[in-house]
């Protein structure tokens, strides 16, 4: 297991897994299922794609409105 560069993002992201989220990343915005996190990245689910962000790249993240 990495080493985690934010733990508070961590933990935070680690609640949500299960749902739907909004993900701002330094260069766009991306909205999926939040299938897992690992220490450097995670992934969510759109259009039964997954898509893998790295943590350093996450500017906010919430839960998306359905």
């Amino acid at each position: 297991m990495g080493r985690v560069s934010n733990p508070y993002l961590y933990e935070t992201l680690k609640m949500m897994i299960g749902q739907m989220i909004v993900v701002q990343t330094k260069k766009n915005i991306q909205q999926g299922h939040l299938t897992s996190i690992l220490p450097d990245h995670i992934v969510i689910e759109i259009n039964r794609t997954p898509f893998f962000i790295r943590m350093e790249e996450i500017v906010w993240v919430t839960l998306a409105i359905t």
